[in-house]
């Protein structure tokens, strides 16, 4: 089986590749936020509520269900 791949090389004008690095930056921040929510949701089981300690722990409530793609793309 023989797979062709193509290449293409773009030369972006200075607005051009601006308006791309923000959306990249847009992106990023999205990925991160949304990364740094699930963490926060399972560090947050991670001890005995009467453990934690509340300085120190990021502490979410037991009603909240996991943040998984589905709920977190949702635009409600």
């Amino acid at each position: 089986m023989l797979t062709l791949t193509y290449r293409y090389r773009i030369y972006p004008c200075a607005p051009q590749e601006l308006q791309m690095l923000e959306s990249l930056e847009t992106c990023r921040r999205v990925y991160n936020y949304a990364v740094r929510e699930r963490k926060d949701w399972i560090n947050s089981r991670k001890c005995d509520v009467n453990a934690c300690s509340v300085q120190s722990e990021y502490i979410i409530g037991a009603d909240r269900l996991y943040p998984d793609y589905y709920k977190q793309k949702n635009v409600d």
